[in-house]
């Protein structure tokens, strides 16, 4: 028979269907649309720009490594009904220390950094209105109503919606600058570039495909969408390459533009979210203003997907981690799935956390110190979230019927060490000197 499990999305119980369909897919297509920000869009931006076509094979790694994590986190929650959260704290005081340190400084900085990145495109829409610091805050507010008052269901939809601009435009850019299919096909090749630091750009690349905490809340809404259960497990798989592939055709789509419209005119752009407004100019002189504006709603369903992802999946994590603190015992994907997590005072606590405090960065500046811890425990999160995994699938935490075979070892292997390698660089990168 069908296992049964309540669904949030409709209030009712529903049964774990037989065969994995179309008709179900739901949380894959809101940790794509979290995952994949500005930040990610305008590095593969660049690395077309600097690379042409040479590196478009580390894109395509990139989108295995991470359903790699994505399912394993997926496959923890159904196969032991527990909580990633729950199962973390399983291994140890420490990863609970770890949990709390990155949540909080992690959330107010990127609180800042997310509104700001909203910000920018409507600034450029719409220039006259008010000043950048003020479109922060009011995207800030927007996404803190709209997750506040909203449960799974709606939040799954408007993200589904915000998707389908950000493929539309995407996929559009992609056909209008004319790609050179020849050399794209030949891009799939794994050839590092004839340059210095060529092999840690391209690990950064396959590094930053596509999220880091949000694969970690993948877990947390499969159970919002009332998947509770091992039922789901083969919806849950396909979910998440969905996920993925469309992961895959935003960060592709973008290093095509990279390639075509700035290597091959060997022109630079900033890193950062301000290279892609100066995509847009780049695209207006190109192409024409009704091309750029498009673009611009396209980076702003980008961005905006992001901030809404992060302050609805962050949030349920932290909600988690409250409950389980007050009751010192193991929290269930079927607490998520009821849907009390999203009206818990720990889940609108980090909202507010999420939305307040990051708006005094917004006119003061970035705190040096802030920001390199930031960046540290940032580095440290995926490595982090590898480990666990392959720690929590390998051992009696887990049935053995869904422990990891040498596939999932080896993806999760591979995408441990590839972190481990970004974390120790970018710790290496910090001036610490200047720190203390």
């Amino acid at each position: 028979m069908a296992e049964t499990t309540g669904n949030q999305a409709t209030g009712e119980a529903t049964s774990a269907p037989r065969k994995s369909s179309w008709k179900y897919i739901g949380p894959g297509i809101v940790v794509a649309a979290t995952g994949v920000g500005a930040g990610d869009l305008v590095a593969t931006l660049i690395a077309g720009s600097n690379f042409g076509y040479t590196l478009l094979w580390a894109a395509v790694i990139g989108c295995l490594v991470k359903i790699s994590l994505a399912e394993a986190a997926g496959r923890w929650h159904l196969s032991t009904g527990r909580t990633l959260f729950d199962g973390w704290a399983s291994l140890g005081r420490w990863t609970t220390w770890f949990f709390v340190v990155y949540v909080v400084i992690w959330g107010f900085v990127y609180g800042a950094a997310a509104m700001s990145s909203s910000a920018l495109p409507l600034q450029a829409l719409f220039p006259d209105v008010m000043d950048l610091e003020w479109w922060a805050i009011a995207c800030g507010l927007v996404g803190l109503v709209f997750v506040w008052f909203n449960k799974y269901a709606v939040f799954e939809k408007v993200m589904t919606v915000l998707v389908g601009v950000m493929f539309v435009v995407t996929l559009y850019l992609a056909i209008r600058v004319t790609p050179n299919l020849g050399d794209a096909f030949a891009g799939l090749l794994p050839v590092l570039p004839d340059e210095k630091d060529s092999i840690l750009n391209t690990l950064g690349l396959i590094g930053g495909v596509g999220g880091t905490i949000t694969l970690a809340a993948y877990g947390y809404w499969v159970n919002a969408k009332g998947w509770t259960n091992t039922g789901w497990m083969k919806v849950m798989r396909l979910d998440n390459r969905v996920a993925y592939a469309t992961t895959g055709i935003f960060v592709i789509s973008m290093l095509f533009v990279g390639a075509e419209l700035l290597h091959s005119a060997n022109i630079a752009i900033a890193s950062g979210d301000k290279g892609l407004i100066q995509l847009s100019d780049i695209l207006e002189a190109e192409y024409g203003t009704a091309t750029a504006k498009f673009f611009l709603i396209g980076f702003f369903a980008t961005s905006f997907t992001s901030l809404i992802g992060v302050w609805h999946g962050v949030s349920l994590m932290f909600a988690d981690f409250v409950a389980r603190q007050q009751k010192r015992e193991r929290t269930t994907g079927a607490e998520v799935a009821s849907g009390e997590r999203e009206r818990s005072w720990p889940f609108r606590a980090y909202l507010l956390w999420l939305t307040f405090p990051p708006i005094v960065l917004l006119f003061q500046g970035e705190p040096f110190r802030l920001i390199i811890l930031y960046g540290v425990l940032g580095a440290a999160f995926l490595p982090f979230l590898a480990g666990t995994l392959i720690w929590l699938l390998n051992t009696t935490r887990t049935p053995r019927e869904w422990r990891n075979g040498w596939v999932s070892n080896g993806m999760l292997a591979i995408a441990g060490l590839l972190f481990l390698v970004l974390c120790v660089k970018q710790i290496w990168d910090q001036p610490w000197s200047e720190f203390f």
